[in-house]
C-alpha cells in the first residue's frame, strides 16, 4: 500500500487516511512528486457564460486554464494511473448554439498534453432542473440538458481497471433467465453476428455497465448541510453525488490507493474514497468550502457546539485532526 504524500502545506484537516488542503491547487499540485497517485477525479467550475459563486472561468480562457492543471496532473499520476474529469454542458452567448468546450478539453489534453482517452461517460441526471430558462423554460426551443460529459483520461494506454468492482444489477428478465435458461434463449449464432453459447446464462454477479451512468442528483447530505446551517455558511452550489466518484474510484483504484480531488469543494470524493478504505487528498482554494466540507466526516452524535468549533478552528488556519472529533467511516445511505 503505497503512503499518502504529505505536502509542505499544513492540512486544514485530516483523518488516518486522508487530509483536505486549503489553497490553490497549482501551488498544491507542484508539492506532489512524480508518480505518486493513482486516480484524480475532479469537477472543475464549469465553463459558464453565467458567474458563479464557486469560481467559473469564461469560455474563452477556460480550456487554457484548466490546462495549466492538467499538466501537472499528468506529472503526479502514476503510470498505471487515471484522470477523470466532470465537465457540465454550456451554450454560446446569447443564442441557443451548444458551446464545444467540453470537446476542446478533451481534444486540447489529448493532443497536446500527452494523455489518452480511455474511455467517454456520460452522466445522465434526471432530477436535473430545466436550464438554460431562456431556450428551455421560456422560448421551447431546447430540451432539457440533463448529460455532463465524464472525460476518463490515462497517462497510458493501459490505466488500471477493473469493471467487475462497478456490475450493474441484473434486469428482471436476465433474473429470470438464469433461473431457466431454455425458457428464454437457444444457443446459436444470432444474426448480428454474436454467438451466443450457453456460457450466456453463467451467474457473473451482475451486468457490465455502460458508458451512461444514470445517477440522480437528489442526495440530501443530511449532516453536511446541518453542519453548514449551525455556522451560518452557504453550502456549495454544485455537489455531485457521492455515486459519481464511487463508480470510478472502484472500477480504477484498489485499497490502499491515493485519490486526489484539486476542485475537491464540499469533498464529496474524499468522503467516498474514505468510506471505500482509499487513500485521499482534497485541494479547495476557498477556505469556507474547506471548513465545511469537514462536516461530511462527522455523525449525529456530534452536539452544534462541537460543528462550530470544528469550523472555527479551521476557519482560523489550525490543522483538525478528524480523530479528536466523531466521524463516519462508511457513507450513510442516500435520501430516498
Amino acid at each position: 500500500m503505497a503512503s499518502n504524500p504529505r505536502l509542505l502545506s499544513a492540512p486544514a484537516y485530516l483523518t488516518d487516511s486522508g487530509a483536505a488542503y486549503c489553497g490553490d491547487s497549482i501551488d498544491l499540485l507542484a508539492q506532489l512528486p512524480d508518480n505518486s497517485i493513482n486516480l484524480v477525479f475532479t469537477s472543475p467550475p464549469f465553463a459558464l457564460q453565467r458567474q458563479k459563486a464557486y469560481g467559473n472561468k469564461d469560455q474563452a480562457e477556460y480550456i487554457d486554464w484548466l490546462a495549466a492543471f492538467a499538466r501537472e496532473v499528468k506529472r503526479v499520476l502514476k503510470d498505471d494511473g487515471s484522470f477523470v474529469l466532470d465537465l457540465g454542458g454550456s451554450y454560446e452567448k446569447g443564442t441557443p448554439a451548444r458551446s464545444l468546450y467540453n470537446f476542446r478539453v478533451l481534444i486540447k489534453f489529448c493532443d497536446d498534453l500527452g494523455f489518452f482517452l480511455a474511455e467517454d461517460f456520460y452522466w445522465f441526471n434526471p432530477s436535473k432542473l430545466p436550464s438554460p430558462i431562456e431556450w428551455v423554460n421560456k422560448r421551447k426551443l431546447r430540451a432539457k440538458d440533463a448529460v455532463n460529459t465524464v472525460w476518463w483520461f490515462s497517462k497510458t494506454e493501459w490505466p488500471k481497471a477493473d469493471i467487475t468492482k462497478v456490475l450493474a444489477p441484473y434486469s428482471d428478465r436476465m433474473k429470470k433467465l438464469l433461473v431457466d435458461p431454455d425458457a428464454f434463449y437457444t444457443p446459436k449464432m444470432r444474426p448480428s453476428g454474436h454467438d451466443i453459447g450457453r456460457g450466456f446464462a453463467k451467474d457473473n454477479g451482475g451486468a457490465l455497465p455502460s458508458n451512461l451512468l444514470q445517477i440522480p442528483n437528489t442526495e440530501s447530505n443530511g449532516l453536511y448541510l446541518d453542519g453548514c446551517k449551525t455556522v451560518g455558511e452557504k453550502q456549495h452550489p454544485a455537489r455531485f453525488p457521492a455515486k459519481l466518484p464511487e463508480f470510478f474510484i472502484r472500477m480504477l483504484t484498489e485499497p490502499g490507493d491515493i485519490v486526489l480531488d484539486i476542485f475537491a469543494g464540499s469533498n464529496t470524493t474524499g468522503q467516498v474514497a474514505e468510506a471505500e478504505a482509499r487513500q485521499w487528498l482534497a485541494f479547495e482554494l476557498s477556505r469556507d468550502y474547506v471548513a465545511t466540507s469537514a462536516f461530511r466526516f462527522l455523525n449525529g452524535e456530534n452536539t452544534h457546539d462541537e460543528m462550530r468549533q470544528l469550523y472555527d478552528r479551521i476557519e482560523g488556519g489550525q490543522t483538525v485532526d478528524l480523530n479528536d472529533y466523531i466521524f463516519q467511516r462508511t457513507l450513510l445511505p442516500a435520501a430516498s
